[in-house]
């Protein structure tokens, strides 16, 4: 029997377990920086299983559990912990009714990117450590983190994990995506996108409609910056490096007959390349005040860059360790990851020391209906994507997967050897 394999024999008892408080956990979602039920559950099971718990690590809602078990690396585990502005379909029983307040306006609330799988695997892979401590020799970190979907958590709680845990060996971290279940996905290098946001307000001379003489119309600069904005990717970018513009807001305006004095975009970009990101904000802003100049609008746009992460950079001698043990672990279920464009924090928690980290994927949908729509060229319609209102994994094999990909991952470095 593997390491691995030993301390994994206590699953099939916990699995009732880990199955109710997961149900527990997506029945009562909680919105980023709210998550004080979820953290405050997070660290009755960390301190059941025997870890030294600290709670409002950071800037809101951190939780940190430490387990010394003796000389050896120091492995840092991390989970998030928020749900999402969404209001769930109706497919299981365990539905979220929750709701809450987001920027000032009562919402439905739901785990619709996976984060109460991510929790639950965390505590089960912790409970099993802890109840194996003969099979392995180190230092176990687990971080139940906060406000992963507005990209602040990991900042707010880095530099006070460090000052708990000054030296990690690796940090490791997984997400749930629309993939078969019992399938677990990694990669070397870049896995993950950096993000930036971009809140951009236009300042021009409002009027009456019927007077477009007497004004400058921030509408028309705010659709030519739309339609100019394309051409970066289009025209700036080389065709090998991903790059993508995004214009997800336009606000102008109140009344047909009346030329406003503002109008305000709101931009996402992403990229793998730091030298790629760099020159797509260049190039927005650049556009936008060149757009300005040309209408007649001599005042600069204001531009409030907001929400940064980085790329997801997977440390290669890392992952390819990780790749290996998964090799082992799960056979023919380790598939190859392709890098996706959505981005996470994560990083910034190997960032801080700075330490090497991987971060992987772990399916979580019925493996004959992604199959079917697999070969029908139809998975966009037919398997939820993350953040959809029924993004709703199976409960199992994904909670099981979840649980065994922490453990062989934290074992890689911890078993005793």
């Amino acid at each position: 029997m593997t390491d691995s394999a030993t301390v994994l024999a206590g699953l099939d008892e916990l699995r009732p377990q880990l199955e109710e408080l997961y149900q527990h956990l997506h029945a009562h979602p909680e919105l980023s920086n709210q998550e004080v039920a979820s953290a405050a559950r997070m660290a009755e099971g960390l301190r059941a299983s025997g870890f030294e718990v600290h709670e409002q690590v950071g800037a809101s809602t951190g939780v940190v559990g430490i387990l010394r078990n003796g000389e050896g690396p120091v492995v840092l585990l991390r989970a998030d912990m928020d749900g999402l502005p969404v209001l769930e379909d109706e497919k299981v029983p365990y539905r979220s009714r929750a709701r809450g307040t987001w920027q000032g306006t009562d919402v439905p609330i739901m785990h619709a990117c996976g984060h109460d799988t991510h929790m639950t695997a965390l505590q089960g892979a912790t409970r099993l450590l802890a109840d194996s401590t003969d099979a392995w020799s180190g230092t176990l970190v687990a971080v139940f983190q906060p406000a992963e979907e507005v990209v602040a958590g990991a900042y707010g709680m880095a530099e006070q994990v460090k000052e708990l845990v000054p030296h990690i060996d690796v940090a490791l971290g997984q997400h749930v995506w629309p993939a078969p279940a019992g399938t677990v996905h990694t990669a070397a290098g870049p896995v993950m996108a950096s993000t930036d946001g971009c809140n951009i307000t236009i300042h021009s001379r409002g009027g009456h409609g019927s007077q477009p003489e007497n004004t400058v119309d921030p509408v028309v600069i705010a659709a030519h910056i739309v339609v100019r904005l394309q051409t970066i990717v289009s025209r700036e970018i080389a065709p090998q490096s991903m790059a993508v513009v995004t214009v997800g807001r336009l606000n102008a305006g109140s009344k047909g007959n009346i030329i406003p004095a503002t109008a305000e975009i709101e931009i996402n970009i992403r990229s793998y390349d730091e030298g790629v990101r760099a020159h797509l904000k260049r190039s927005i802003e650049r556009i936008v005040n060149a757009e300005c100049a040309a209408a007649g609008e001599p005042a600069r746009a204001e531009f409030e860059w907001i929400t940064p992460a980085p790329v997801t950079d997977n440390d290669p001698p890392s992952a390819e360790r990780l790749g290996a043990a998964f090799d082992a672990a799960f056979g023919d279920d380790h598939w190859d990851l392709v890098p996706v464009a959505g981005s996470e924090d994560f990083g910034v928690l190997g960032d801080v020391y700075p330490a090497p980290y991987v971060f992987w994927f772990f399916g979580g949908f019925p493996r004959d209906v992604y199959e079917k729509a697999l070969a029908q060229g139809t998975l966009a319609e037919d398997v939820p994507s993350n953040h959809a209102p029924n993004f709703i994994p199976e409960m199992q094999p994904t909670l099981d997967t979840g649980v065994r990909a922490l453990v062989v991952a934290a074992m890689e470095w911890l078993a005793r050897r």
